[in-house]
């Protein structure tokens, strides 16, 4: 009676798990789209960043479909996994060693394209006749799959009906980063040059030995689009970046320029009421006066003192 009872349950079960929703419908058409528009773009994408970007939305997207259909681990393991961790992974390598077009034509084995497309072309067959092979009318669901929880249900299935195919896998996947890090790694065909030899070389060469100029005028500015000015009042065409030149991005330091601008500092310091900052030419004669002044009082307090000197003497 028990077993009966229990029977029951897991085939209604089964059957409400089999049953597709108006919500899971609309659900599936909308993200199945994403996912298809991710994988097109994971292919079809110029640059390897935004392919790399492209598939990991489109394993979100599988994640959110795990989820929908009551495989909890396998969606959690498919964002923690696989989107967090393999992904990103992929992702700081191409942005940190970076992948350019000159690689991508450039065939590390011979007849690997030949191999690449067979692989292409059966899993596409294979994948079609999974399409073909599979119901359209009624479906499996994973209420039975799931009768003593979704982790045991997973975990029986893998390590008893399945095994010899995880195993296969896991050996794929090991054998894959092994070959991935024989052909980035590059063997050095000549010795690390010194500091020395760097130094020897570079004055050989008749290159810029000496730092460059750095941009600014007279300490007054220091972006990099204004030129240094040499001591005849030139122009040093090396404090500025031959890009910005090439844009015509460089401000003008020209006299007239550093004319306009005293002007525009003499008129704020008026609006604001305030006395104007002199020159150092100013200020030294100013201090040279004030010594003048200063060197006089006591050349006249000298002979004041020399005349009463005198005066007590002739009393005497």
């Amino acid at each position: 009676m028990i077993a009966a009872t229990s029977q029951l349950a897991t085939s209604q079960l089964a059957a409400a798990a089999s049953q597709t929703s108006t919500g899971e419908a609309v659900q599936f058409w909308i993200l199945g789209t994403v996912a298809v528009l991710g994988a097109l773009g994971t292919v079809l994408m110029k640059k390897s960043v935004h392919s790399a970007l492209s598939l990991a939305g489109t394993m979100i997207v599988l994640a959110i479909f795990y989820l929908a259909q009551g495989a909890y681990f396998l969606g959690v393991v498919q964002i923690v996994v696989y989107t967090g961790a393999i992904m990103m992974l992929f992702l700081f390598v191409v942005m940190l060693v970076g992948i350019t077009a000159a690689d991508s034509l450039k065939e590390t084995l011979k007849g690997q394209r030949w191999m690449a497309a067979a692989c292409g072309l059966g899993f596409g067959i294979l994948l079609i006749a999974g399409i073909g092979n599979a119901s359209l009318d009624t479906f499996a669901g994973v209420g039975q799959a799931n009768s003593a929880g979704n982790v045991p249900g997973l975990a029986r299935l893998i390590f008893t009906k399945y095994v010899w195919s995880f195993e296969i896998t896991g050996a794929l996947l090991i054998t894959a980063a092994i070959g991935a890090m024989v052909l980035t790694h590059r063997e050095r065909t000549e010795d690390r040059r010194t500091q020395r030899e760097l130094s020897e070389a570079r004055v050989r060469g008749g290159v810029q030995v000496t730092p460059l100029p750095a941009p600014g005028t007279y300490a007054r500015h220091n972006a990099v689009d204004i030129p240094a000015l040499l001591p005849d009042g030139s122009i040093s065409e090396l404090s500025v970046s031959a890009t910005l030149r090439a844009r015509g991005q460089i401000r003008d330091v020209s006299a007239d320029a550093l004319h306009r601008l005293a002007e525009l500092d003499q008129r704020t310091e008026e609006y604001l009421e305030r006395e104007p900052e002199r020159t150092a030419v100013e200020r030294k004669a100013e201090r040279a006066e004030r010594e003048t002044v200063r060197e006089a009082d006591r050349e006249a307090a000298r002979e004041a003192d020399r005349a009463s000197d005198r005066a007590e003497e002739g009393a005497k």
